[in-house]
């Protein structure tokens, strides 16, 4: 396979692999819409060809509206649903699959251009090979989180959509720190010290977080104890515990909500120390401290922006925004973890 691959670097790879990491961004923004406006489970099957085309005609909406009715959440949830209230979630759902799909041709496609005409850089194989992985893997747990949610549950399966988001972040940090490597080459001279592993545990802190931030939206968590700091004016939410350590940690409203701010509030304090520590550093070049105030200033709006989501009981353009800010914060704290390797 190395007989495709040759170059140390190639910014037109770079370029492609930020397109298609602008693409994830936007597919984790159009699907916080379709969880806030509880469009997922509107789209009933999984037809990763033919699915590409929506409703033609009054009689294939009136069908796929018929799909929808023999679901809990139509049932429980939506009995009075007309079929223009359907169609509102409907195109939010069939959007992010179409998103799904552009991304994944756009991923796929240049992918086997670059590696037919011998561009791609022959030491970034072992990323390129994870990149493919985590593509295949997102629409197969994604087609398992919306079945979680069709047969006995309202909602989709908490812990799935956690993994569902748990992937897309990932895909994100790869491609980021992937086009980096192939802008710039192999790294001339590394920097010593702390930094590196400063840096990856704070990125590892901001995806723990996410995943934490996913539970709490799989468990509609968002619309309880909405008078921060407090739960309900007690300081401990006295629903945290479940019927198991697994009920308590993936699916009790009152503990998901305290670890997501316990997380945040660690990771606000470490963020701001791990920022003004690299701007007095003697040893971090300017571009690698820059970033890393970047990072706490990004956390700081972020932490904002989920207080406010909070009080406010999770209105759509706020959560959105909650959720397009996490995205941000990640993948500047992935560039800066990757800056901090070079001197």
């Amino acid at each position: 396979m190395t007989s495709f691959l040759r170059s140390d670097r190639s910014r037109a790879v770079a370029i492609w692999l930020l397109a298609v990491a602008i693409l994830v961004l936007a597919m984790v923004v159009v699907g916080g819409v379709t969880r806030l406006t509880g469009s997922g489970l509107s789209i009933t099957e999984w037809k990763p060809i033919s699915g590409v085309l929506p409703p033609l005609n009054g009689s294939d909406w009136r069908a796929e509206f018929a799909r929808y009715q023999a679901i809990p959440q139509f049932r429980f949830l939506n009995p009075n649903m007309t079929l223009e209230q359907f169609r509102f979630i409907y195109w939010w759902e069939w959007s992010h699959r179409f998103l799904a799909r552009l991304l994944g041709f756009a991923f796929l496609a240049p992918l086997a251009w670059f590696a037919l005409r011998q561009e791609l850089p022959r030491r970034l194989i072992g990323q390129f090979l994870l990149l493919f992985i985590l593509c295949g893997l997102e629409p197969l747990v994604g087609w398992w989180m919306v079945a979680s949610g069709l047969s006995e549950r309202v909602y989709v399966a908490p812990e799935r959509l956690t993994v569902h988001l748990g992937i897309a972040f990932a895909l994100l940090g790869t491609l980021i720190w992937t086009a980096l490597d192939a802008w710039t080459g192999a790294a001339r001279q590394t920097l010593p010290g702390p930094w590196g592993a400063r840096a990856i545990g704070l990125v590892a802190l901001i995806y723990l977080q996410i995943l934490l931030g996913a539970l709490v939206a799989g468990n509609q968590a968002g619309q309880v104890y909405n008078d921060w700091p407090f739960f309900a004016g007690k300081l401990f939410p006295s629903d945290y515990a479940g019927a198991s350590f697994w009920a308590s940690v993936a699916h009790s409203q009152g503990a998901v909500q305290l670890h997501h701010r316990l997380v945040a509030y660690l990771l606000v304090i470490i963020a701001i120390a791990i920022g003004l520590s690299a701007g007095r550093s003697r040893f971090l070049p300017q571009p690698s401290s820059t970033l890393a105030l970047g990072v706490a200033g990004l956390l700081l709006v972020q932490a904002g922006l989920g207080i406010a989501t909070l009080v406010m009981h999770a209105p759509v353009g706020l959560g959105v925004a909650h959720q397009l800010f996490a995205a941000l914060t990640f993948s500047l704290a992935v560039t800066f973890a990757w800056r901090v390797r070079r001197v």
